[in-house]
């Protein structure tokens, strides 16, 4: 399978980490001595299996943009283990449970989250504790059948910016607002920086990719055509560099 990709683009890519045996033994082969051993060191099966499938799935899939071969792709990985590879594409990773979403980007660094969306109170969700007050008073305002869905928006809109900054946990999220109303497209409406820049973001809401799911992709660039993909619905296909 080859993939191409246009400047104004982002593809998200999500995957089932929970794989039969032989599929998950084919992307085992992808990975790196020192992915081998960071999969060694969870506790449990079922986490370093997913661990597993999930950088492989990741290494498959950068090969359909990259032009090299799934092994030979040289992921390193920062303090906080996120991935980076000095590619012509940009890649960011986020999953929760068995759900994993890949985002990819030719020309801009890309950040995406997801959260399984749990109907908890709203005095159980500590928002008062990340996010901002105006997005504080905005999830009040928000009717209390729709507020745990409007709170893992926002969280996931903010995880997906401060992934793509690169900021991490430097950057507070309660320094910046971005729209989570049911009814309010997703947006980055204030950044904590001297000059803000918030109109040059696009945040997309992905939660329609999965049910249960919350999920957003965050890219510096307007505007953005995002392509959603299942990598099962392409099994089968040999994973080969576009080209």
């Amino acid at each position: 399978m080859t993939m191409e990709m246009g400047p104004s683009e982002v593809h998200v890519w999500s995957a089932d980490l929970d794989q039969p045996s032989i599929s998950r033994h084919s992307l085992e082969g992808y990975l790196s001595a020192y992915e081998r051993a960071r999969a060694n060191r969870f506790r449990y099966k079922r986490d370093r299996e997913r661990f597993m499938v999930g950088r492989g799935t990741l290494r498959a899939l950068l090969a359909c943009y990259a032009g090299v071969e799934p092994g030979r792709i040289d992921i390193e990985y920062g303090p906080n283990g996120r991935p980076y590879a000095d590619l012509a594409v940009h890649f960011n990773v986020s999953h929760c449970g068995p759900l994993a979403l890949f985002a990819l980007s030719l020309e801009q660094a890309i950040g995406v989250d997801v959260e399984a969306v749990r109907p908890e109170p709203l005095e159980d969700l500590v928002a008062e504790h990340f996010f901002s007050a105006a997005e504080q008073r905005s999830l009040a305002a928000v009717a209390p059948s729709e507020q745990a869905t409007a709170f893992f928006a926002c969280w996931t809109r903010k995880e997906a910016y401060i992934k793509a900054t690169g900021d991490g946990l430097s950057l507070p999220l309660e320094s910046f607002d971005v729209t989570l109303a049911p009814y309010e497209q997703a947006r980055l409406l204030r950044t904590a920086r001297m000059h803000d820049d918030s109109a040059a973001w696009t945040i997309h809401d992905l939660s329609g990719i999965a049910p249960g799911y919350a999920a957003a992709v965050a890219v510096r660039r307007v505007p953005v055509d995002v392509r959603c993909f299942d990598v099962h619905a392409f099994a089968g296909r040999e994973l080969t560099a576009a080209g």
